[in-house]
């Protein structure tokens, strides 16, 4: 009994200095199999308890059952260690550094033009005091029409004929132009962003200085001035005393804030159903400096000769407007405002000198990194 109790001990004591001496998980995987495997000599020896004198079985069987589960014990723990320490070698090997661009860099997009002027004009006229609001492009006709002085037949009407959807409800009490329920022509795509005059009027009483940018659109044909999708800028601001002197000194703020401090402005009769009077804007010419000659003195096709250019309309806030928001506070009486918009192709058209307005919407890469 003793020698198999000792070798049970030489065997213990043999695979504890191997096991954690393993230098990997295989190691410690053959490790298992000479000590604990089916044809272990520790295996053997607990097959073998049953041919052993009867008193020799109780103290070979426990020391050699203890030797068992101690090694078990002690290969679960080496293996965990082994395992913890080569997760930690690949963590340290395979590390990324997040920080660094991918190879090949990807190339960082940028903003399309017309947004990057929509941003300098919205940024213009918050840095003047407005606050820039948005409204829907699916629109009433009374917001879009009949709120903005463009009654039934108005001829006006006409020259901004859109695109026309069917609608859900009218706004309670208004009716069609022709009084009758709604119907499909009372719905349309907006024709310009004006309609946030009388919506942002409806909200909030005055004073109101705001601005509008967003889609409009009209049934024109695509060419190299026109698109029956555009983008425009409507301002709008109503206070006691104000007067198209103000209208003026805004607009060249805006007009030198934007094309440079050297550009001039003048203001033209002009006609919008919704202002009164109605004035065109014109800045002067960015190639002849408004004497509508070049250097070498001939005629300036950009501006024609003429030396100015037009960027805009606007014009006092017509009193019938007032009228339709008379109940928010806007006396028609005694209530006085102005009205400008623009469109926004416009503005980068002729700030950056583009011929066609196409260009903007042919997704042209070369055309689209010069602005990056």
């Amino acid at each position: 009994m003793a020698d198999s109790r000792e070798r049970v001990g030489e065997l213990r004591a043999e695979a504890e200095a191997a096991i954690a001496a393993a230098p990997d998980a295989a190691a410690l995987e053959e490790l298992r199999v000479r000590y604990l495997g089916r044809r272990a000599e520790l295996t053997q020896i607990l097959r073998g308890i049953g041919e052993l004198p009867a008193e020799q079985r109780g103290p070979v069987g426990a020391a050699a059952n203890a030797a068992r589960e101690a090694l078990e014990e002690l290969l679960a723990r080496r293996r965990a260690a082994l395992e913890g320490g080569e997760l930690e070698r690949r963590l340290a090997e395979d590390a990324v550094d997040v920080t660094l661009p991918g190879i090949p860099p990807v190339a960082v997009g940028h903003l399309h033009l017309l947004k990057q002027t929509r941003r300098e004009i919205e940024d213009i006229f918050v840095g003047l005091g407005y606050r820039v609001m948005e409204g829907p492009e699916v629109e009433y006709d009374y917001y879009n029409f009949t709120a903005l002085n463009h009654p039934p037949s108005h001829p006006a009407r006409l020259t901004q004929d859109s695109f026309y959807v069917d609608p859900e409800t009218l706004p309670d009490g208004i009716l069609n132009e022709d009084g009758l329920p709604p119907g499909p022509k009372d719905v349309l795509f907006r024709t310009h962003t004006s309609p946030m005059q009388v919506r942002a009027m409806e909200a909030a009483a005055p004073p109101i200085f705001i601005v509008v940018p967003g889609t409009a659109y009209r049934r024109d044909t695509l060419d190299a001035t026109h698109s029956p999708m555009f983008h425009q800028v409507e301002g709008l601001a109503v206070a006691d005393g104000i007067s198209l002197a103000d209208l003026a000194g805004t607009l060249e703020e805006f007009a030198r804030a934007m094309f440079g401090p050297e550009r001039k402005t003048r203001l033209k009769p002009d006609f919008f159903p919704f202002t009164e009077p109605s004035v065109q804007v014109d800045v002067s010419c960015f190639a002849c400096g408004g004497d509508g000659t070049l250097p070498d003195g001939s005629r300036d096709p950009l501006c024609k000769g003429t030396g100015w250019i037009e960027i805009l309309g606007a014009g006092m806030v017509d009193p019938n407007v007032f009228g339709f928001v008379a109940e928010r506070g806007y006396d028609p009486g005694r209530t006085q405002g102005f009205a400008f918009g623009m469109g926004i192709e416009r503005i980068g058209m002729l700030k950056h000198g583009i011929p066609d307005l196409r260009i903007f919407f042919e997704n042209d890469v070369r055309f689209l990194e010069q602005f990056a």
